[in-house]
């Protein structure tokens, strides 16, 4: 009977003598990384001993230090004094429809206070006539009255007040303005805008970059995935501080394949217009789109389906759909011929540049203030403001070119080129716009934003 159980169970006792003799492997194995971490650590301790006790020889050699005690000159008393009393400035922030008096009201001035104030102007600085988000800063006396009053009379002055008694003298500190020029480089993938700030550019410079090539291309309609621009540009900074953007010095923009260039030129007699590489000016006679762009909603045919008479009718001019109160431009140098209500456009404003040729605005929201029948108007001047009056469904503008007084295709009629420059200013230009021109096309070329310079 022993016998069969051995032969029974004989797997179960190879089983546990080969456990037994893989629990014997594991602990030598233990000892030896035991017996290697203890050589080891015997190893850097002989190694490192000698070295401290060398180190430490040669501080003993060195001798005590010797301490010697610097003179640190003392404060004056005024120093003191004015640094226990540093002077603290209350700024307060010009709000909409607020005067000078609503200012000096809320700071808990009195009106011998802003009298005073008004008589150091002089009315230099034109404080009956401040603006929204001006700031003004006051400074009080330990009995709360006002010791001093500084604000910024334009950008490179600024103003300081000071109260003594009954009157205020002025003080007048210049403020240097600096440029600091950058490089841009975009592709266009979703948007101008998204374009432009993915190249450090803001989104006033790159309303800016539209309106320079505003007569040659359509933002409206005529972008496309793959355009790229080049800018230099520059921004306005005061005190090391970002002040506002400043102008486009010399841009390239590339429109479906075709190449288009802008540089800033100062002419002799001080006119400053922007000019393309050949030297005629990107001013046109008319603008391709008189609203800021957006998009067009609608264009010209002969045959459409009328959204508010629901029956085919012809739509002889290009709707640009904006938001309410986008501004209006004049597309030309004219007349205003007509200003008022007319059937089907509303609020309606026409203009006529020469014997031949008008255009024609509708569904204002209202009129520019300004605007007066028979007055001229310059090309780019706001005439009203984008709304839905008249037969309209949304807020548009409906743009109509009118040669002869037929309609035509805003949008493909042929405006005249003007005329380049004189061939004297013309060899002058060319080389005014040489380094720029390098600029750009190594801008072009690397595809990158570059580093800024002053």
């Amino acid at each position: 009977m022993r016998a069969v159980a051995t032969r029974r169970h004989l797997r179960y006792y190879i089983m546990a003598a080969r456990r037994a003799r893989e629990a014997l492997l594991a602990r030598k194995r233990h000892r030896w990384v035991l017996a290697g971490v203890v050589l080891t650590a015997v190893a850097l301790a002989l190694a490192i001993l000698p070295a401290w006790a060398t180190l430490q020889r040669e501080h003993a050699a060195q001798g005590p230090r010797l301490q010697l005690p610097l003179a640190v000159p003392s404060l004056t008393k005024d120093q003191t004094d004015a640094l226990a009393q540093e002077p603290v400035w209350q700024r307060a922030t010009v709000q909409p429809g607020q005067s000078l008096a609503d200012l000096f009201k809320q700071q808990g001035l009195n009106a011998a206070d802003l009298q005073r104030a008004l008589d150091a102007d002089n009315g230099q600085s034109g404080l009956a006539r401040i603006r929204p988000g001006q700031h003004f800063e006051f400074l009080r006396g330990a009995h709360d009255e006002l010791l001093a009053m500084r604000y910024d009379r334009d950008e490179t002055q600024r103003v300081t007040l000071q109260f003594y008694g009954n009157r205020a003298t002025e003080n007048v500190r210049p403020r240097k303005l600096e440029r600091w020029t950058r490089v841009a480089h975009g592709v266009i993938n979703d948007s101008l805008f998204d374009a432009g700030s993915r190249a450090g550019m803001s989104n006033a410079m790159v309303l800016e970059l539209a309106k320079v090539f505003g007569y040659d291309i359509d933002f409206a309609q005529d972008l496309r995935a793959g355009d790229s621009f080049s800018v230099i540009y520059d921004n306005v900074y005061r005190d090391g501080e970002y002040l506002r953007p400043g102008n486009i010095i010399a841009a390239e923009f590339v429109n479906r394949g075709r190449r288009y260039t802008a540089f800033r030129y100062t002419q002799p007699d001080g006119n400053v217009t922007y000019y393309s590489e050949d030297g005629r000016p990107m001013r046109k006679s008319f603008l391709r789109t008189p609203v800021d762009f957006t998009r067009i909603s609608s264009r010209f045919s002969v045959a459409r389906l009328h959204p508010v008479l629901g029956r085919m009718r012809a739509h002889k001019g290009v709707d640009y759909a904006a938001p309410m109160g986008t501004p209006i431009y004049a597309a030309g140098d004219g007349v205003v011929q007509f200003k008022g209500w007319e059937n089907g456009y509303g609020n309606f404003v026409l203009i006529r540049h020469n014997r031949d040729i008008s255009t024609a605005y509708g569904h204002m929201s209202r009129f520019a203030s300004s605007l007066r029948k028979g007055e001229r108007v310059r090309q780019g001047q706001v005439i009203g403001y984008v709304g839905m009056t008249g037969l309209a469904t949304g807020p548009h503008l409906h743009y109509e070119f009118r040669v002869d007084g037929t309609q035509r295709d805003p949008l493909t009629v042929t405006l005249p080129k003007p005329d380049p420059l004189p061939r004297m200013q013309l060899a002058a230009f060319h080389r005014s716009i040489a380094p720029m021109l390098a600029q750009i096309e190594q801008a072009h070329g690397r595809g990158t934003r570059l580093a800024s310079t002053r």
